[in-house]
Order: structure tokens, then sequence, then C-alpha cells
């Protein structure tokens, strides 16, 4: 036999007249009229095939049948109520496993030095971290994905968490040994640190703009890497020029040891987006993990003045 889920209805209705002791007071209790409480008896009735009451103009007590199911039938509906219960504290209280998969950037630079402040403000809370830049299938077996770019996917609910702006940077021991190009057309004379786009496969273009002027600049490097880690560091030691997020760069670009160059030239922003299934309202692990990541990136920008 097929599930009805009207049959849930007919139990509660079912406990209530139980817990009532007649039609019309667990009418009162229900919001329904005897009338009502009596049509969902019936129905309910006639669904199982057994009488489930005795009823009386006063009284309604449970035949042997109706005991049976009754004893049978109130443990799995307490379950569904400790369900919904534990799935609404879920929705209010920040603990339990929360998974995430999130693009290395992001994972390395920002998140990874204030995961223990994050997590010393939910004691309750512990954290699974997939690091990925692909999409595919980036929502398996996780609460929510963050990753920089525009949304592709209708299936997912995207939320913009912030932008940030695009800056090229060298170490000043290369500025030393190459010189500062004037202008961003003499890239193509200098060496340059490629960042693979992990959607293409292919480096990134390196874009400029400036008062609406756009337009892209033909780099040529012998270091091309998905590892942003590996990208900095590289520049750090004066491998080339790299073109970069600002979010991430901060505390380098604070103490010298990156220069941004072409700042005139760095109108272009790239988005961060967090990503889950569903457009219900997520549950609270989740909407703390986005506030946070939101407050710590634009924190970042913001006392460095790069967003």
């Amino acid at each position: 036999m097929a599930f009805d889920a009207r049959i849930l209805t007919g139990v509660g209705v079912l406990a209530a007249v139980v817990e009532a002791g007649n039609f019309a007071r667990a009418g009162e209790a229900l919001g329904l009229t005897p009338s009502g409480v009596s049509r969902a008896v019936a129905r309910l009735e006639a669904r199982v095939g057994v009488r489930l009451f005795d009823r009386t103009p006063r009284t309604a007590t449970l035949t042997e049948e109706g005991r049976r199911f009754y004893g049978q039938v109130m443990p799995l509906l307490a379950g569904i109520e400790e369900a919904a219960g534990e799935a609404a504290g879920a929705a209010a209280t920040v603990a339990g496993k929360l998974r995430v998969n999130i693009d290395p950037w992001f994972a390395r630079m920002v998140l990874a030095p204030n995961l223990q402040r994050f997590l010393g403000r939910y004691p309750a809370l512990s954290l699974d971290l997939v690091v990925s830049n692909h999409r595919e299938e980036m929502m398996t077996g996780v609460d929510i994905a963050v990753r920089f770019g525009s949304p592709d996917g209708a299936s997912l609910v995207a939320r913009k968490i912030l932008e940030t702006r695009v800056i090229t940077c060298a170490a000043p021991a290369y500025l030393d040994r190459r010189g500062l190009p004037s202008t961003p057309h003499e890239l193509v004379e200098h060496e340059t640190i490629l960042f693979r786009d992990p959607q293409t496969g292919r480096p990134f273009a390196w874009g400029f703009g400036r008062y609406g002027d756009e337009f892209e600049v033909d780099v040529r490097g012998r270091v091309t890497t998905d590892d942003p880690s590996t990208a900095v560091e590289a520049c750090l030691a004066g491998q080339g020029i790299f073109q970069s997020l600002a979010l991430g760069l901060e505390r380098w670009l604070a103490g010298g040891e990156l220069v941004e160059i072409f700042a005139d030239w760095s109108d272009e922003t790239f988005p961060l987006y967090a990503y889950h299934p569903s457009r219900h309202l997520p549950p609270a692990k989740v909407r703390a993990f986005l506030d946070f990541v939101k407050e710590i990136g634009s924190l970042r920008m913001n006392e460095q003045g790069f967003q």
C-alpha cells in the first residue's frame, strides 16, 4: 500500500481525540469543529480499514483495533515530533558539523588565519573543509560552497558575499632587477606568473581598466600554477609580476614585500559567491559561516583600502 501523507493528519487528530476524550474538546484543541474532527477520523478509519473509536454523544473510546493502532503509531509520531524539534534547533543553534567546499585562495589567504576566531565564537561547532577550485559536484556531501567568479549554475542558490579588486604586483627585488613598467602594455617585455582558470584549464587573461577604458594584455610567463601559495611565494621571491585578487595580499602590500603597480588601471573587480542547494532558510550554522566570511573579507579589504 502506497503511503498517503494525509494519514499523518489523521493520526494527529486521533491523538487529540484520545487525549481530550471526545470530538468536541479535541476540536477545540485543534481549532476544528466537532464535525471536522469526525470527518478526519472517518477518513483515517477508511484508509486503515478498521473502526478506531466507539462513539457516544459525550465520549469517544478506542476500540481494540484502535488501541493496537494507537500503540503502534504514537512512538512514530513522537519520533517525527522529535526530528522536527531537532531541525528547528538546528535552524536556531550554531552547532554540529559544518561541511564547506571552498576556493583555495580564500581558504588559505583569508579563512585559515581566522579559523580560531570563528570556532571560538561557536564552541559546539566543528568544521570540515574541502579545498577545491573546481565547480563540478562542488555541493556533493557539503552544506555550502564558496567560489570566486560569477554564478553559472541555475539549480543552486547563489549569494554574493563581496567583491575584491584585481591588482598587479611585484616584489621590489624584481623591479630593481627589471625596472618598473610604465604602462600595462609594457608587460609583454616582462616575466609574469600566470594563474590557471580551473574552468578552462588556461591562464586567466590580464585585464586593465580606467575610466571605462578596458583592455587585455597578452602577457607571457614561464610559470603557470593553480595554487595560490605557489604563485605568491614565487612573486615574493622575485620570479615575476603577478596579477591577483587584492583580498589576501594585504600583509605583503602593507609591509612593502609586494608593490602594487598600475594602481590607476585597476578598476576590475572579482566577486565571491556562496552556494547552497535550497531556497529555504539555511540552518544557523550556514548563516553564521556566511556572515563570518563576509565580515573577515570586508574587514581585511577596508583596513588596507583595497576594496
